[in-house]
Parts: structure tokens; C-alpha cells; sequence
């Protein structure tokens, strides 16, 4: 009986033997293999860009990065609460990257805690929770805990992940550069806000004037009072200018022959300046740049929808524009990572003819585009008529772009000692076309929260700015920190049947606002005729009423053909990516099946 048994007990023995060891194994895995990742995902969701290591990997001074999240507070947020993970995961693979200088704690600042304190003390903005009865933090502190210089992100909203790794990278520069480059700006625009009157109440700075501030020593230049750019300058910001004096465009003129940086935006129509033009004409025509203060462009295929009154429904404004994907020079630094960038009422740069200097578009319209007169579009209360007489011009035109060559003085008369004539030098700026990319109504939206200001962007103006500010002025590292893949992907067969429809709902907008203006032109001829001019005005209104009705009836007639593309669209994807996959994979598996069910009878009789 024992020797029969023993066969039992081995068994036994070898399956607690197989247990022990893969217990051990996967012990040891877990210590050697600790921080070690493969990023397998298509966009490389959980690798950090070559410019966060860069960053972080330069730090000469111990660093600690604290997060903050309410645990509590957001028990009833599972979409916040998987953000938050990700958020942590990639705090730990900066602090793995960083050789021990960065130190990641995570805090719960539970309510009227120490903890709860420091987070508002670091300028961290509580949110109201679902339930209300508590306080929702979510923000990261950064501090140097060599001199104490901190910073933080006050409330990391789901919405800006595809920014996170800049953000954090960003924070952590802000608080280890010993020191700021100094950048100058000047114009008509109150981007720097304004202390305020007793008629005019304070207007704070411009939210892509403030991220500046953290990285850059900001100085704001008056015109009447400039006679020389500070050497120190890293950058020269033109925001809108506009009537400058000969001598602060000497001044610019000089600055930029001996290699200084200039980032200039000019309008057409500065909506912000009550629709005054920004030029630099007599700097331009030096350089060899063209652009007409006259004149703006219109782009129904990048047209934004925008809702003139809130009583009347959005419609596609041509001079409000929004860039994305090709129209963004993907090859640089500034828009390679960038989503969308809106403009509003803008102009368009291009080379004079016979001139040695280069142009490289940064942004740039649609094939579809084309110039009108800026009064026409000051004048156009209604944004359907300027669809009117709509003929493209079948070319791009640059929005922003960079120019680049051995410009010469505008001021050749001028005699001043060390005046240069000419740039020993290839000079280089980049010029951008509208000004009111960088008004906060065009890309952020603003919402008070506890007394402070949670600033939520719908468009990439402001990382446009800081980006071109940073590329000439501050470190390439942060440029080259890519923007985070997202899930969402853009439904663009969908936005072209939209696109479409609205074009067929304009063309019939237009024809009722002619017909309407016919019949008003007709009723007032009639009202100046006596006798049977009621009857002639009652059969003139009967007969538009009538025609209106028409156009109303093939209006409802186009939304529902839109409807009709859109659901059949929707059946086919739905029919591709739910039943279509499944289905073969279920044909391959019984043919598999089948495969082996024959060859496997016909070894039977041989066996």
C-alpha cells in the first residue's frame, strides 16, 4: 500500500515544488524588472518625448513633484479617477528618468487638513464634487528643494491629457532655470492688461501673454520711448503694431540686422483695436514681404461656425477660420504637433518680386480661399453674404511663415555711428498675420471657480505662441515635446457631408435675402402708386410667402438628405466594426475546424 501511494505523493510533491517556483519567479521578475516598460501602443502613448528627457535628465538640483487628488471626493468619478492613474504612471517614469532628482509623493488633502492647506496655499483650485459636500483637488506642486523656487499646475483637466507631458516638463524647467530669457513686447494690443481707470475697470494680461511669464523675463515696451532694443533681448514681440515712429522702427530695424529674434503679428482688421489695421510697411518692403493691410482672406472649407446672435442658429463665418492637419507645416518645430489654430479676419503674406529672401508657411489656408476687401467684411453683419460672388482663388496663402534672408536697412539715409546698412548675416522673423490669435475669445475659455480662474483651451493659439516665443527665444526642448496621441479621431467623412449640406444652405440663404430685397424694393414702388397699389402689394407679399415657402420646404429637404448620408454612413461603420470582424474571424476558425476535422480523418485508417 505505500508503494502504490507514492506515485500520489510525487505528484503532490512536484505541483507544490511547481507552485513554490513560480511564486519565486514572478518575485524576482517583479524586483529585476522593476520600472522596465515596453510601450507597444501605435502612438506611443506611455514614452516620453526626447525633450521631457532632455529636461529632466539637465537638472542639476533635487526636485519634488507632489500630487494632489481628493480620493473621497471623486469616488463617484471613474473617468477622473482611471485620468488620475495616468497621470501617475507618467510622474514615475519622469521621476525613474530623472537618476533620483525628481521625488513623486502623492497627497489626499482631506478637508480642513494641513494637507487641504498646502494645496490652496500652492495656488491649487478646489472644484465642488458631485455630491457637494466636499472639495475636489487635482493639481501637481513643483518645488526646488535647493533655493525653494515653486510653481503648479492649479487643476489638471481631463480634457488637456494630449498636453499633460508638456505641462509637467514645463513646470519642472520653470523651477530649475537659474535664469529667464528676456523678451520685449510691443504694440497697440492690451495683451499685457491694464491697471484700470475710474471709467475703464483692470483688465488682466492675456492668458498667451501669461504662460510666458514663468519661463521669460516679460518687459513691455512703450513706442513713443524706444530708441534701442536692449542687448539682453532674446526676442522682440510686435503685438499689433501700429503708427510706430521712425525711431522705435529704426530701432527695430537695427535690432533684427544684427541677428536679434522677431516674432511681429499684423492684421487686416485687429478686432481687439476696434478694427484698425497692424502693418509694418516700411520694414516689409526692405525685407522683401508683401502684405496688403486691405485686405482679407476668406476660406469657406476651414470656415468656424459662430452664432451671431443667441436668438438665431450657428452658421460658417468665411473670415473665421480654423487650421489643422495639412495646413500646419508639420516639418516645424512650432506647428508640427499642433491640433487646431482659429484666426479671425486675417491677411496673408507672399514675396515681392525680383527679392532674395526666403518664405516658409507655417500656416496656410485651403486651395478654396480668397481675398475680399477688409471693409466689406466689417460691413458684413450677416456672414451668409459674404458668401455672395464666392470665387476661390485656387491657391494657398500663408497665414504665418517664416522669413528668412540678409535683409537690408530701411533707413539707408541714416548716419548714425555703428548703423548697419545691411545684415553681415542671414536675419530671421516670423510674421504672422492676425492679431486676434492671441485674444483669449479665440482659443480658451475662461470660468471662475473659488476666486481664481480655471482656463480651459478649445484651440492651440496659445501653445502656437508659446511655442514660437520658446523656439526663438527659450530651450528646444520644450518645442520637441510632442503632443500626446488621443483616442478621438476626427469623423471626416461626416465633416465633409456637413460641410456640403451648408454649402447648399447658404446658396438658399442667399436666394431668399435676394428675394426678400426684390420684394421690398417692389412693395416700396407700389406703395407710391395710388388706387389699386394694395391689391398689387398684397399679391407681391402673397407671392413671396409663397416662394418662401418653397425655399424652407427644400431647406428641410437638404437637412434630411444630410440626415439620410449620415445615417447610412453610420450603418456601414457600425456594420464594419461590430458584426464584420467578428464574422471572419468566426469563417477562419470553422474553416480551421473543417481543415483539421478532415486531415485528421484521413490519417484515421492508416493508424
Amino acid at each position: 500500500m505505500y508503494w502504490g501511494k507514492r506515485p500520489r505523493l510525487n505528484a503532490t510533491a512536484a505541483l507544490a515544488l511547481l507552485a513554490m517556483l513560480y511564486v519565486l519567479l514572478v518575485w524576482g521578475s517583479s524586483v529585476a524588472l522593476r520600472g522596465a516598460r515596453i510601450d507597444l501602443t501605435a502612438d506611443r502613448l506611455y514614452t516620453l518625448s526626447a525633450g521631457t528627457r532632455r529636461i529632466v535628465a539637465a537638472l542639476r538640483e533635487p526636485v519634488q513633484l507632489t500630487l494632489y487628488f481628493s480620493d473621497r471626493a471623486s469616488r463617484d468619478l471613474p473617468q477622473l479617477r482611471a485620468y488620475r492613474q495616468r497621470v501617475g504612471d507618467m510622474l514615475e517614469e519622469i521621476a525613474r528618468r530623472s537618476d533620483g532628482r525628481i521625488r513623486v509623493q502623492v497627497v489626499d488633502p482631506l478637508p480642513y487638513s494641513e494637507d487641504e492647506d498646502a494645496a490652496a496655499a500652492a495656488g491649487l483650485i478646489a472644484v465642488p464634487s458631485d455630491n457637494g459636500e466636499e472639495k475636489l483637488f487635482f493639481g501637481v506642486t513643483a518645488r526646488n528643494l535647493v533655493d525653494g523656487r515653486s510653481g503648479a499646475i492649479p487643476f489638471l483637466l481631463p480634457d488637456r491629457e494630449p498636453l499633460l507631458e508638456f505641462g509637467l516638463a514645463r513646470l519642472v524647467l520653470e523651477i530649475s532655470q537659474k535664469t529667464r530669457p528676456r523678451v520685449d513686447v510691443l504694440g497697440a494690443l492690451p495683451i499685457a492688461g491694464s491697471a484700470g481707470t475710474a471709467a475703464h475697470p483692470a483688465q488682466d494680461a492675456w492668458k498667451s501673454l501669461q504662460q510666458l511669464q514663468p519661463l521669460f523675463d516679460v518687459h513691455v515696451l512703450s513706442a513713443s520711448a524706444l530708441k534701442r532694443i536692449d542687448p539682453s533681448t532674446r526676442l522682440l514681440v510686435l503685438a499689433g503694431p501700429r503708427d510706430l515712429p521712425d525711431d522705435a522702427l529704426y530701432a527695430i530695424d537695427q535690432y533684427v540686422l544684427r541677428g536679434g529674434k522677431l516674432l511681429a503679428f499684423v492684421d487686416p482688421d485687429m478686432e481687439m483695436d476696434a478694427g484698425r489695421a497692424a502693418d509694418l510697411p516700411r520694414l516689409f518692403h526692405a525685407w522683401g514681404v508683401v502684405f496688403d493691410p486691405a485686405q482679407v482672406v476668406l476660406d469657406r472649407d476651414r470656415a468656424l461656425a459662430i452664432q451671431p446672435n443667441p436668438d438665431t442658429t450657428p452658421v460658417r463665418h468665411p473670415a473665421v477660420l480654423g487650421f489643422s492637419g495639412g495646413d500646419l507645416n508639420r516639418n516645424d518645430p512650432v506647428t508640427a504637433a499642433l491640433g487646431t489654430i482659429d484666426v479671425s479676419t486675417t491677411g496673408r503674406f507672399e514675396l515681392a518680386n525680383g527679392t532674395g529672401t526666403r518664405l516658409v508657411p507655417l500656416i496656410q489656408s485651403s486651395a478654396g480661399a480668397m481675398m475680399v476687401s477688409a471693409q466689406r467684411v466689417r460691413d458684413a453683419y450677416d456672414p451668409a453674404t459674404l458668401y455672395q460672388g464666392y470665387a476661390p482663388a485656387g491657391e494657398h496663402y500663408a497665414i504665418a511663415a517664416r522669413v528668412v534672408g540678409r535683409f537690408v536697412s530701411a533707413f539707408p539715409q541714416r548716419t548714425e555711428a555703428g548703423h548697419l546698412a545691411r545684415a553681415d548675416a542671414d536675419c530671421h522673423v516670423l510674421l504672422v498675420a492676425d492679431t486676434d490669435v492671441l485674444s483669449d475669445r479665440l482659443w480658451v475659455q475662461l470660468t471662475p471657480s473659488f476666486g481664481q480662474t480655471l482656463a480651459n483651451a478649445f484651440a492651440d493659439n496659445g501653445e502656437f505662441f508659446f511655442n514660437a516665443v520658446d523656439g526663438l527665444a527659450g530651450s528646444p526642448d520644450l518645442i520637441e515635446i510632442r503632443r500626446r496621441a488621443i483616442a478621438d479621431r476626427p469623423f471626416t467623412t461626416v465633416d465633409n457631408l456637413r460641410r456640403a449640406a451648408d454649402e447648399k444652405f447658404k446658396s438658399k440663404q442667399n436666394e431668399l435675402l435676394v428675394e426678400l430685397a426684390d420684394t421690398e424694393a417692389r412693395l416700396t414702388t407700389l406703395q407710391g402708386h395710388g388706387g389699386s397699389s394694395g391689391v398689387s402689394q398684397k399679391a407681391a407679399v402673397d407671392q413671396f410667402v409663397q416662394r418662401k415657402a418653397q425655399i424652407r420646404a427644400e431647406l428641410r429637404e437638404v437637412q434630411r438628405q444630410l440626415d439620410a448620408d449620415i445615417e447610412t454612413l453610420g450603418a456601414r461603420l457600425k456594420f464594419l466594426d461590430i458584426l464584420l470582424m467578428p464574422i471572419l474571424l468566426t469563417l477562419v476558425a470553422l474553416a480551421y475546424g473543417g481543415w483539421r476535422t478532415r486531415r485528421g480523418g484521413r490519417r484515421t485508417p492508416g493508424a
